[in-house]
């Protein structure tokens, strides 16, 4: 059973990897891309669950 934050880790690392391998044309900047992209991710779950806290409450 997975929590809603590890859905959220799991739907990041899967799509930074897609995003850093067609998005980049070297490995290097493949994995620069894909490591920027699932913080982004990351970083936008958490400012967002903070966000809906903050309105509830």
């Amino acid at each position: 059973m997975l929590s809603h934050f590890s859905a959220v880790l799991l739907f990041a690392l899967f799509t930074s990897i897609v995003f850093g391998i067609t998005q980049r044309a070297e490995p290097r900047m493949m994995i620069r891309f894909g490591a920027y992209c699932f913080v982004l991710f990351v970083g936008s779950a958490i400012a967002a669950s903070w966000l809906m806290y903050a309105i509830k409450h």
